[in-house]
């Protein structure tokens, strides 16, 4: 995972109360209260892994799940069935990298400079709406201590100078690497004609199912109604001047799943449209609003919003936005190199 390790965004000490069936449900307020009963905690603190003797529990597993999918704080804590083992395997890998980097910074004697961690701490605090809110999360998390609070806090500052030091100065990107990046993927930058347009569809009366997802074509009678109220639907098209007028009716009468976006489809490459669309598109000019389309068996009306030739991109355009991606790339990379040197010579154990 490339993320940066920050001690106020980690929330180390966030708590987990847990829900149904034992699984914990990360709050979006480390202020808010945690609700465990004994057996939860028992759960909370059961072993996942040992990373050279020291032991990481559940409660260390679950805060590192919900970072990776913070979602499933919207589902009463659940993980999509699908994805919850592939989140678990993430997290548990990421934990155990983070202490790996932990213990090599103590093994480095690396430290964290009194007033940082009082800056740290003091920021950290400033996240619960009273004092009492802290307190009492201080005694539900930390047993009431303040010295158990700094000490994580100076363990997450720890990981995240090491990463410093090991990735994030070994990412630099120079604007020579970018450039020839740039001229040896020229066609990655070759940018497709497009065109972005706005639409209203008038579709027949039995729309697709799951069992059915190709309804077969209306009939002469549905083709009669459907041009009915598509003429209907044109008139009320062609009153509009603008994007957002145009948006609004689209949202009140057209009958696509583009409705709920204002008819908006974006950028669209040309050899993706219908050919009725793309013949009507290629002679509009931007903020033209077409006449009766008929395409894919319903009746559509478009609104070019602009159209894009093909082009190569220059690059100026795509220098910043590529020098910023071939930097991520690059910490990856060196995360993962990190990670394989440190577990080398590690005994990690997963329970």
């Amino acid at each position: 995972m490339n993320r940066h390790l920050a001690v106020i965004a980690l929330l180390l000490a966030a708590a987990l109360p847990l829900q149904a069936q034992n699984r914990a449900a990360h709050p979006a307020n480390p202020a808010q209260e945690a609700a465990v009963n004994g057996n939860e905690m028992v759960q909370l603190a059961k072993p996942v892994a040992r990373v050279n003797g020291t032991v990481l529990t559940e409660r260390d597993l679950l805060r590192e799940m919900y970072a990776i999918f913070p979602y499933a704080r919207q589902h009463n804590g659940g993980f999509p069935r699908a994805m919850e083992a592939d989140i678990r395997q993430g997290a548990l890998r990421m934990i155990e990298f983070e202490e790996l980097v932990y213990q090599e910074a103590k093994r480095r004697k690396m430290t964290v400079a009194p007033a940082r961690l009082a800056k740290a701490e003091k920021e950290f605090r400033a996240q619960f709406p009273s004092e009492e809110k802290f307190r009492g999360y201080l005694q539900a998390e930390d047993g009431g201590s303040l010295q158990v609070l700094r000490t994580k806090i100076a363990r997450s500052l720890l990981i995240e100078d090491l990463l410093k030091v090991e990735v994030t100065d070994r990412s630099w990107i120079s604007m020579t690497e970018v450039r020839a990046y740039y001229q040896k993927h020229l066609e990655r930058f070759n940018l497709a004609q497009s065109f972005s347009l706005q639409t209203i569809t008038v579709m027949p009366p039995v729309p697709p199912t799951p069992k059915q997802p190709t309804p077969p074509p209306p009939t002469p009678q549905q083709w009669m109604q459907m041009r009915a109220r598509a003429e209907e639907a044109l008139r009320q098209a062609k009153a509009t001047k603008t994007y957002e007028e145009f948006g609004i009716l689209a949202e009140k009468i057209s009958e696509d799943d583009y409705r709920v976006m204002m008819g908006d489809h974006r950028s669209v490459d040309a050899k993706d449209l219908p050919p009725a669309i793309l013949q009507a598109a290629s002679k509009m000019q931007p903020g033209q609003i077409s006449d009766l389309i008929q395409a894919d068996g319903a009746y559509t009306i478009i609104r070019l919003n602009a159209h894009n030739p093909a082009r190569m991109q220059k690059f100026d355009e795509v220098s910043s936005g590529l020098r910023a991606e071939m930097r991520r790339n690059k910490q990856e990379m060196l995360r993962h190199e990190l990670d394989a040197k440190l577990r080398k010579n590690a005994k990690v154990e997963e329970l």
